[in-house]
């Protein structure tokens, strides 16, 4: 009999502590999915701004000669990332494939003119910026007209600012719902062995002493939290590195190294604390009270 009652002990504290390192672990997945917006959140609003692209239309006596050195002068400027010459053909095509009908033929000519597709770097990608570049290359004699979407430049940064400002602020809340979840879940952990804890104090264990195990096996089921949320987190890691190109990579050591690590170091200080004021506030309790 008393054989049965220690395997069925033994199975329910391995269920209560794998339980525990489950809920914590999924509570640092949230946590580091948001500090995946939050330490990328620079880089992907430069994936944006660099992929807006500009129109410098060209005229049509331009010789090719003059198209190319134009071509190259942009390239050689800091606040260019890439350019693409657009013949009239390939304008022409890119024009039906959108319209979804030949218009050349119906008109007999080809109206589009020649154009260089630029793409600024982020820095440069902003309303002040722009016009200022934009003056600069209308003094080109080859140019006869720079194009881009005024409001969506604008709309873009503006937007930019606010993702920011909103994914500060729901990755301090989120913070604070994660200790409050986590320390509750440690402090029902330790609930089911608040008799042991009083016992051990009634026969004149030190209150550092009783403590000591308790921290010492949240540090674990916080190490095993965070490796269990890692490894999800480099799974959806994985996946946006497929679906989004250069935005996030597991081959970024800096970006990757620093926020696994704060995920640990959350797992670890997050369950040691929690812990700790679980522990102290039974000790604290008067043995009458512990059944209540």
């Amino acid at each position: 009999m008393k054989p049965k009652r220690d395997k069925s002990i033994i199975r329910r504290l391995v269920s209560s502590y794998i339980t525990t390192v489950i809920s914590i672990s999924l509570v640092l997945f949230m946590l580091g999915l948001i500090g995946i917006l939050a330490l990328s959140s620079k880089r992907l609003s430069d994936y944006v701004k660099e992929n807006i692209s500009f129109s410098v239309f060209l005229k049509d006596d331009v010789k090719d000669a003059d198209i190319l050195r134009l071509q190259k002068n942009l390239d050689a400027a800091p606040y260019v990332k890439s350019t693409l010459f657009i013949t009239k053909d390939m304008a022409a095509d890119q024009l039906k494939k959108d319209l979804g009908e030949e218009f050349v033929e119906y008109l007999e000519y080809n109206p589009l003119p020649q154009a260089i597709e630029v793409k600024y770097y982020a820095e440069y990608a902003n309303p002040d910026s722009i016009v200022i570049i934009e003056r600069e290359l209308k003094q080109f004699p080859q140019v006869s007209e720079v194009y881009y979407q005024k409001n969506l430049v604008s709309l873009i940064n503006d937007n930019v600012n606010k993702i920011s400002l909103i994914v500060l602020v729901f990755s301090i809340l989120l913070l604070i719902v994660a200790i409050a979840l986590i320390n509750n879940t440690m402090r029902l952990s330790v609930y089911s062995k608040r008799f042991n804890i009083k016992t051990m104090q009634l026969v004149g264990a030190t209150k550092s002493f009783i403590r000591w195990p308790f921290i010492k096996a949240s540090v674990f089921q916080g190490i095993f939290a965070a490796v269990i949320a890692i490894a999800l987190l480099s799974a959806v890691i994985s996946v946006a590195e497929r679906e989004l190109d250069n935005i996030i990579s597991l081959n970024d050591f800096s970006l990757i190294g620093v926020l696994f690590g704060i995920v640990i170091l959350l797992g670890v200080l997050i369950t040691a604390l929690s812990s700790y004021f679980a522990v102290s506030r039974y000790l604290r309790l008067k043995s009458s009270e512990l059944y209540f």
